[in-house]
């Protein structure tokens, strides 16, 4: 091998040298560019290398610089031209000793890390790295923006924590990573406690006092805003308090500060107080969902179940049950014994119709005096009407109100899903259908659905339909029944009874109509045109018959209760046709009488007043009292025709009758007998010293015309003064 000649060697030397010309250029031109001011010290702790950029940060001459100096003269120099400031005040605390130069050796003393102060007023952050070999490199960054950043943020941090603590709120603070958390004063003192809690600051202690049923829901909203898919956090949840009470807390908050990696590091929040909004939210949705007087379920709440219900049914392919209940009678106990009362017997019974079902049905209150109950997974049909049986027994049974015994009964409707309907609309409809036509069929008592019930509740409907245009078709018509003086024979009397030509169904009886015209309101109009026709043809009979020829109209409870602001009063229509109150007589039913509203008071008084007389019809069937004959002033009573229709000598009817005689004679009131359809009967009634008999015996309603040729025919054969 041979040895490189002297030529080799200076090549080699040369291409060294040029590389590390090279390198110490690109050294020189990196320094010159970072925006960090650096210092290199030697192993003698001697200035090495330096860069502009510490000249410019230090203010210091690159001369000085250049020189060499060591660390000890460099701070030297700085401390005499006053860099430090006085004490050295300009450079963080744990480093002013080693700048003061106290202890021997301080400047080699300097820690690794610290921030000084400029006189020009910059933020330089130190940094010390030692080699290896002894030497060591300090790099100086100018953070002035960042710490006034820092400065400002920990101001307006402070301020926010100041105004949500003067709002009411409580601040939290929690530091993710380390989990040590920060709770104001505000936010300890909502929840009882005070700042010797320390331990709530610890990492998981505040979140145990999360209530465990609301732990998992506010888990899921801080994930999802750690998760960015959320730019806030917000949960509401009880939180225990020191006492041991629940409080709701609305918690809202944003992680401030995240790693590179874009894990949250820092988050804070608030807490506020939200127990009496959620408080008021729970009443609302009481009062929107349950009845304020049973507590069960109200019409809104049903439906809510109903569904669930028949979700589950078509699931599971199950049956259930839908059972509409109405309290007969109950009317008659809240006019007689009062509100308060009534609300009892309500309560009362909707305990009895809880107590005969599940635990797993529902019973619901309608409204007023009606409701419903949802049987489910129901074994059989036995298992049904035992139920059924059970409910009616309950609710026949004495009711003790205060110091008054009280009876009713129910009217019970029942639906089937899936059979007879399978939506929650039709099987409502279709228990409504049979509960009417238990009601129907006599009262206390059920009734299933069947295809029956839904073709007349259909016609019932067509005939609603088809009332509207009877009125204004002129397809009605009134017809006159005489109403007989027993002692004489005489006609002087008669009562107007509605009929309807219907075009297509021929003659509709009143009983079929007249409870559908008054469920519709349209009785108020039909009872109107009634009297006006009976009206006219009084005016007509008092210049042809009699003098004092007078007719009977019939006022339904519904024209009282909805009488029209704009509506003529009957008084004041006779009036204007020239005639005397006297010429008509108004029929009222019993159940009117109970009526406590001051509007139907008033307005029978007013027809007193007016000299309009009223006859209290189907007297005995009803619930009146003497007390109410007395106080309306009525001038008639009218014996329904159940007591007359088996009139025989000493029967319990004809001593019926008798004591009705004797006690409407006694109370200044005539009385008219019902459905006299015999001599028997009429003789009998004559005896007892009835006054009026009105019936089949004398004449079947007639029209006017054949009323006319009766009264003719009539005054032919009665000698005056004669039975």
């Amino acid at each position: 091998m041979s040895q490189p000649t002297p030529t080799d060697t200076d090549s080699a030397l040369r291409q060294l040298n040029a590389q590390l010309l090279e390198k110490s250029r690109l050294l020189q031109a990196t320094l010159t560019s970072i925006s960090q001011g650096i210092l290199v010290f030697d192993a003698q702790g001697r200035v090495d290398i330096f860069n502009p950029r510490v000249c410019e940060l230090l203010d210091l001459p690159q001369s000085l610089l250049a020189s060499r100096p060591t660390v000890q003269a460099l701070t030297s120099y700085q401390r005499e031209r006053g860099d430090f400031g006085q004490d050295a005040a300009l450079i963080d605390v744990h480093a002013r000793n080693c700048v003061l130069g106290v202890a021997v050796g301080a400047q080699d003393e300097l820690p690794s890390h610290y921030l000084r102060v400029t006189p020009a007023g910059r933020t330089l952050e130190a940094k010390t790295q030692a080699l290896s070999d002894g030497s060591m490199v300090r790099t100086f960054t100018d953070v002035t923006d960042y710490v006034q950043a820092q400065a400002t943020l920990q101001t307006n941090e402070e301020r926010w924590k100041l105004a949500l603590e003067c709002a009411g709120d409580g601040v939290w603070d929690w530091h993710i990573q380390s989990g040590v958390e920060f709770y104001s004063k505000r936010l300890l003192e909502i929840l009882g406690y005070d700042v010797s809690d320390v331990h709530l600051q610890a990492p998981g202690e505040f979140d145990k006092l999360i209530h465990p049923d609301d732990m998992a829901q506010l888990q899921r909203a801080r994930q999802a805003h750690f998760d960015g898919l959320s730019p806030t956090y917000a949960d509401e949840h009880r939180v225990r308090c020191k006492d041991g009470s629940w409080k709701w807390m609305l918690s809202r908050g944003m992680v401030i500060s995240r790693d590179a990696q874009g894990l949250p590091l820092r988050m804070i929040g608030t807490h506020t107080d939200v127990t009496e909004r959620k408080r008021a939210e729970a009443l609302i949705w009481q009062q929107a969902h349950f009845d304020t007087l049973t507590g069960l379920p109200n019409r809104h709440m049903l439906r809510d179940r109903m569904a669930q219900e028949i979700k589950k049914c078509r699931r599971d392919g199950l049956q259930l049950a839908v059972l509409f209940i109405d309290l007969d009678h109950f009317k008659e106990v809240n006019d007689t014994l009062g509100h308060d009362s009534g609300d009892r017997l309500l309560v009362e019974a909707a305990r009895r119709i809880s107590a005969c079902v599940r635990e797993s049905d529902t019973v619901a209150r309608m409204g007023g005096d009606e409701f419903a109950v949802i049987l489910t997974e129901l074994p059989d049909a036995s298992s049904l009407e035992r139920i059924l049986q059970n409910i009616l027994q309950a609710l026949e049974a004495v009711f003790e109100l205060d110091k008054e015994r009280v009876f009713v009964s129910a009217s019970l409707g029942v639906a089937m899903y899936p059979v007879d309907a399978s939506e929650i609309e039709g099987l409502f409809r279709s228990a409504d259908q049979a509960l009417y036509a238990a009601k129907g069929a006599g009262r206390n008592r059920f009734s299933f659905f069947t295809p029956a019930l839904q073709e007349a509740a259909q016609n019932r409907v067509r005939l609603a339909n088809d009332l509207h245009a009877g009125l204004i078709g002129q397809q009605f018509g009134v017809v006159y029944q005489p109403i007989v003086e027993l002692a004489s024979g005489v006609v002087r009397k008669a009562e107007a009874l509605i009929r309807w030509q219907h075009p297509t169904r021929g003659l509709i009886s009143p009983v079929d109509f007249i409870p559908i015209a008054e469920a519709s309101g349209l009785i108020v109009d039909i009872g109107e045109w009634v009297f006006q026709q009976a009206a006219h043809q009084v005016q007509v009979w008092r210049l042809r018959l009699d003098p004092d020829f007078q007719i009977s109209v019939n006022k339904s409870p519904v024209q009282f209760h909805q009488r029209g602001k704009t509506r003529t009063p009957w008084a004041q229509q006779l009036q204007a046709m020239g005639l005397p109150g006297d010429s008509i007589v108004v029929e009222i039913t019993e159940g009117l009488l109970l009526d406590t509203s001051s509007s139907v008071a008033d307005q029978l008084l007013d027809l007193h007043d007016a000299g309009i007389q009223v006859s209290l019809d189907d007297f005995g069937t009803g619930y009146s009292s003497l007390s109410y004959l007395q106080r309306f002033d009525i001038d008639f009573v009218k014996i329904d025709q159940s007591f007359v229709r088996h009139l025989v000598p000493a029967s319990t009817d004809l001593a019926l009758c008798q004591a009705i005689i004797a006690m409407a004679h006694a109370l200044g009131m005539k009385v008219i007998a019902e459905g006299v359809e015999t001599a028997q009967q009429r003789d009998l009634l004559a005896a007892a010293g009835c006054d009026y008999g009105q019936g089949y015996l004398f004449s079947k309603p007639v029209s006017a015309p054949d009323f006319e040729a009766f009264m003719a025919a009539h005054a032919s054969r009665t000698p005056e003064g004669t039975a």
